[in-house]
């Protein structure tokens, strides 16, 4: 995936795990996904560990990932590389 290099396509889903400092840190980082995500109106499956974040994207209704869950990485990326 050009676009997106350090998400893993795994299950037909787009998967990536982030690591943060803290657990305020990653909560944090949650937070703003979590905005971004309303305001697409496409909304990510995630877990959170302590300090760990991991997220699956997938468009459930197309049964595939879609352009959504790329535009979507994307500004997750964004939002993680601004930490």
């Amino acid at each position: 995936m050009q676009r997106i290099p350090s998400w893993l396509h795994k299950e037909g889903k787009i998967y990536r795990k982030f690591t943060f400092k803290t657990f305020v840190q990653a909560f944090s980082f949650i937070a703003a996904v979590a905005l971004e995500a309303e305001k697409m109106n496409h909304h990510p499956t995630w877990k959170n560990t302590y300090n760990r974040v991991e997220i699956w994207l997938f468009t459930h209704s197309k049964d595939a990932v879609t352009e959504k869950d790329i535009a979507l990485a994307e500004k997750i990326d964004q939002l993680a590389n601004a930490r």
